[in-house]
């Protein structure tokens, strides 16, 4: 008989103490969500499929729907007593609010969340949810949805750009999980037909979220790769690029990468982050795509020569993709917005000075803020020899409210709302005539 001792088994992960810690890591400590998601150190890959599916939900949940959960608790706690946990109050309420959970296990489960010796948090997390799961949903039933889940720096800004009734439209858009979309590289019926998608009006295939995405039919064989459909619009602006060479700036992860190189192009795929073009590579390897791949900061890049066309998809604060990124709200402020809007400008005029005369660029950004779309128009018509080609939103399947006076493209996540939304973009493309 062996002397030694069997290894002690180790205690499950609790799934709602990693989406605690992940709502946490939003709301305390500013930390993105994805970030987190991929950090080993979460314990949220340590998850069974199962169980990381229901901790997207309801973190994603907590945060959409964080204006309405709070509102909810503040009429049961006038203050916030020191050391109560609200990650647990706040996923707890979710669960009862929005999730349909079973009130007793939501509450029990947010108790559980507190250690056995802190009785009087676990007591007054315990009557603060009973409360939340009688009387929570006549309160939820009194508000304003779209106001009180968007935070006021973001609803001034878009009801000051679109009109109070497109802001709304815009908010209650983020309320809904985005579907997922779908670009193939060929055969668009066919692997419509196979993922029991739909086929949109851009060529995207769309069906419902939910799932292993590796799992389905031809992930594995490269035959298709994740892109939101208004994603997809930015290059289709610079027409036909076959053979042709052409830059894709600031191009990780490589969904446009991917989609130029689909197209025919030549792509040279441009980014400062190592890491980032390293899941680029990965992904272009799956589909069997080819492109050149170079790190390099865009505002003092030299490319070996001038390019055919240029894409720009500068960085930006990504609130058009509020919809897969609940957390951004949480993340991003009207400083980060001017300071980026700089960036832009400065990026602009070092991605034209790449393009050959005849050539055509086209800057876009998943953004709604006016400041790093329409607003940089003055700049982009200021570049020498440009000149704007206008969008044309009929070849795009897109409502003629999607492009500008200008011609420029402005997609809004309320967009397509019968089959689902889209994300919001700013798109514009210019051709150099000198």
């Amino acid at each position: 008989m062996s002397d030694q001792t069997a290894p002690a088994t180790p205690a499950p992960i609790n799934p709602r103490r990693v989406a605690a810690s992940l709502l946490d890591g939003v709301l305390g400590k500013g930390r993105a969500l994805d970030d987190q998601l991929a950090d080993p150190k979460t314990g949220f890959r340590d998850l069974a499929d199962r169980d990381r599916a229901f901790v997207r939900r309801l973190v994603a949940t907590a945060l959409r729907r964080r204006g309405q959960i709070d509102g909810v608790l503040r009429k049961f706690l006038t203050l916030w007593p020191k050391g109560l946990p609200r990650e647990a109050l706040r996923l707890g309420a979710a669960e009862l609010l929005f999730l349909d959970a079973p009130p007793h296990a939501a509450v029990d489960s947010a108790v559980d969340l507190m250690h056995p010796d802190q009785k009087k948090p676990r007591g007054l997390i315990n009557a603060v949810l009973r409360k939340v799961a009688t009387e929570g949903a006549a309160i939820v039933a009194e508000q304003d949805a779209a106001r009180t889940n968007t935070p006021d720096w973001l609803w001034q800004s878009w009801d000051h750009a679109y009109g109070p009734d497109v802001a709304r439209d815009i908010a209650l858009a983020h309320l809904q999980e985005a579907p997922l979309d779908i670009s193939v590289k060929s055969d668009a019926y066919v692997w419509a037909e196979t993922l029991q998608a739909e086929l949109l009006p851009n060529g995207s295939l769309r069906r419902m979220a939910g799932g292993a995405i590796e799992s389905l039919p031809g992930f594995e064989d490269g035959a298709w790769w994740i892109q939101d459909a208004a994603a997809t619009l930015p290059a289709l602006l610079l027409g036909d690029v076959k053979d042709l060479r052409v830059a894709d700036l600031c191009a990780a992860p490589g969904g446009k990468t991917a989609q130029l190189a689909a197209m025919g192009a030549q792509v040279m795929a441009v980014d400062r982050s190592d890491p980032r073009l390293k899941r680029l590579k990965a992904n272009l390897k799956r589909l069997h795509l080819k492109a050149e791949v170079r790190t390099a900061e865009i505002e003092s890049w030299q490319p070996p020569q001038l390019f055919d066309a240029v894409l720009l998809d500068a960085p930006c604060s990504a609130t058009g993709t509020i919809r897969r990124h609940p957390d951004l709200p949480y993340l991003k402020d009207e400083t980060d917005v001017m300071k980026l809007a700089a960036l832009q400008q400065r990026l602009i005029k070092a991605a034209w000075a790449m393009l050959k005369p005849g050539g055509k660029m086209v800057y876009c950004v998943c953004s709604l803020q006016p400041e790093e779309g329409e607003r940089q128009m003055p700049v982009l018509r200021a570049l020498p020899g440009a000149r704007i080609v206008p969008a044309d939103a009929a070849k795009l399947g897109l409502p003629e409210e999607a492009v500008t006076s200008d011609g420029a493209l402005r997609t809004l996540p309320c967009h397509w709302a019968e089959r689902g939304g889209m994300d919001g973009f700013f798109a514009v493309c210019l051709e150099k005539t000198v």
